[in-house]
């Protein structure tokens, strides 16, 4: 079907695969599937990977690629795929899908789910230019882990302080499942790590709701961190024509988008963010069209 287009959106637990006719974008196929099996250790065999996904071979190529961290490395992919299908690829992470998915050129992506990133472009030379993203244990701010490891860290601290506790620390406890501070710090230590963390997240916020002052300062702090994300690549010469977010955590709680949405102006005047609408895949899709044969 070498009339056709294609945008790949491959997450760290789905993919999403939509096919369109080239000349006006009108979708004829959209699957989504497992990302079972998804790696990018091996460049080849991630390439067979997607190959194998493909019920036909269109005529561009663009695929938004989780784990794939650098321009070489998406570049490299990018070369495997076009061995194996002989037309024009373009592979990015799978963050940068959100700008374009977003109707935009240009601007930045900031992604706070599980983890978070931002990313974006220089200016002037178009280099990708990244911020972020560095894992549970040591960034990943605002995201689902770290606001639950910083909320952790808060109660922790207030018990230190000998103060009396804050709502916050109940919701933590019961959580986890356990009956005190001590074992809070044992069971976030030792039984399934920072990989489980995320999945607490909305007791956070719902302390917050609930008027825990404690949550409600985690949560605005995760929201300037997200910022601050935002502000490096800015100062490192990215566009911020747009600033587009999504991921899990942002999209579905109120509370870190505007919290967010606060630090930004404060730090960036007149930047204002937009919260995605539309599938990232849309944005693999608008780069496939993009693309020159």
């Amino acid at each position: 079907m070498r009339s056709t287009v294609a945008g790949i959106d491959i997450g760290g637990t789905k993919t999403r695969i939509v096919l369109a006719h080239a000349h006006d974008g009108t979708v004829i196929e959209d699957r989504t599937l497992p990302s079972t099996g998804w790696q990018t250790r091996s460049l080849p065999e991630a390439a067979a990977w997607i190959v194998a996904k493909l019920t036909s071979v269109p005529a561009r190529i663009a695929v938004g690629a989780h784990a794939s961290e650098t321009p070489e490395q998406c570049e490299s992919l990018a070369d495997e795929l076009r061995a194996l299908l002989s037309v024009p690829v373009t592979v990015v992470n799978d963050a940068e899908l959100l700008v374009p998915a977003a109707g935009f050129e240009h601007g930045v992506g900031v992604v706070a789910g599980t983890g978070s990133i931002a990313v974006g472009r220089h200016r002037e030379t178009g280099a990708h230019l990244t911020a972020g993203g560095w894992g549970w244990v040591l960034g990943d701010e605002g995201s689902g882990s770290a606001l639950v490891r910083e909320a952790a860290r808060a109660v922790l601290g207030r018990a230190d302080e000998g103060a009396s506790p804050d709502p916050l620390e109940k919701a933590l406890l019961t959580a986890f499942g356990v009956p005190a501070l001590p074992e809070l710090a044992a069971v976030m230590s030792w039984d399934g790590g920072v990989e489980t963390w995320a999945r607490h997240a909305p007791v956070v916020f719902a302390a917050a709701d609930e008027g825990s002052a404690l949550a409600a300062d985690v949560i605005e702090e995760g929201g300037r961190q997200l910022a601050i994300l935002v502000g490096r690549l800015v100062a490192r010469g990215a566009r911020t024509d747009a600033v587009v977010v999504a991921g899990g955590v942002i999209t579905a709680q109120q509370r870190l988008f505007d919290a967010f949405a606060r630090a930004l102006a404060d730090g960036l005047p007149g930047t204002v963010p937009v919260l995605l609408d539309a599938p990232p895949v849309r944005g693999a899709l608008a780069l496939a069209l993009a693309l020159r044969e």
